[in-house]
């Protein structure tokens, strides 16, 4: 893609000026080391102990605070872009406007991925140095596709919904919207769903996984209890249906293909909108 590389190298540093790259960096040793240190203790919940049980407390942090840090990250750009003239500077320039979507994408996937991997892989390391089981580096390797295929999801939407906000302010609205309703929202509706109708757990299965957070955390869920007995009696359903790595993949695939569909529309209003305020 012509032009890609240095529009993409000119994003990255645009984003290691402002801070970004340590602003998550220290979100993630906030967060994560919080459920890390939780997690050492011996104390079991529900069967787990340990870093087992580390992982499985990051199901939860990584479904709520990977799609707001990945919305933040990518709403803002296009309409402050288009608010503060940098369009007016990229249309002279000899390169495809997919190719500065496509690097600020892609900067954006490092940026929010780079220092995960980094704290998951020391998750894993200390796991190992304290006696734990090497399938605990499994575990870290499928959470960090998970969390992968979910950034690639947030920042695909965000970056949509950029193209639609006519402002930043209203940007951070549709971001703020979006996340609640997957985070809260989606939720209590099924909740009330269910308690209004008997469905089936192949019903209750699709419509909670609908919510690419609730397909991630499933994801997740399926390599520390390949049984999903936390989920109950859908949990059962997954397991001996679905099965465990189908349950993984349907987690990773299905949040994916909505960031891939996320960036699809995204590109094809930026190359048909006015770029100039």
């Amino acid at each position: 893609m012509k032009g890609f590389a240095p529009l993409f190298h000119l994003e990255l540093v645009d984003a290691l000026r402002s801070r970004w790259l340590a602003f998550v960096a220290a979100v993630y040793v906030l967060v994560f080391g919080s459920f890390l240190a939780i997690g050492l203790r011996e104390s079991s919940m529900l069967g787990f102990t340990g870093l087992s049980r580390v992982v499985l407390n990051l199901s939860s942090a990584v479904v709520l605070v990977l799609p707001l840090l990945s919305l933040v990250a990518t709403v803002t750009v296009i309409p402050r872009a288009r608010v503060t003239g940098l369009f007016d500077v990229l249309l002279v320039q000899p390169v495809p406007r997919s190719s500065w979507l496509f690097g600020l994408f892609a900067s954006r996937l490092v940026v929010l991925l780079a220092p995960l991997a980094v704290v998951l892989g020391a998750v894993a390391a200390v796991g190992l140095r304290s006696g734990e089981s090497s399938a605990l580096v499994v575990e870290a390797l499928r959470t960090l596709a998970i969390a992968a295929a979910m950034v690639v999801a947030y920042a695909g939407i965000g970056l949509a919904l950029g193209t639609f906000a006519s402002s930043p302010d209203k940007a951070v609205v549709f971001a703020l919207v979006v996340w609640v309703l997957g985070a809260a929202v989606h939720d209590l509706a099924l909740l009330g769903v269910l308690l209004r109708w008997q469905l089936p757990p192949v019903a209750v299965f699709a419509l909670a996984a609908a919510n690419p957070m609730e397909a991630a955390r499933i994801g997740i869920l399926s390599g520390v209890d390949p049984d999903l007995s936390l989920l109950g009696p859908v949990g059962f359903w997954i397991a001996n249906d679905l099965g465990a790595l189908r349950a993984f993949l349907f987690g990773a695939l299905w949040p994916l293909a909505l960031g891939v569909a996320g960036i699809a529309i995204a590109r094809a209003r930026f190359e048909r909108s006015d770029l100039v305020a």
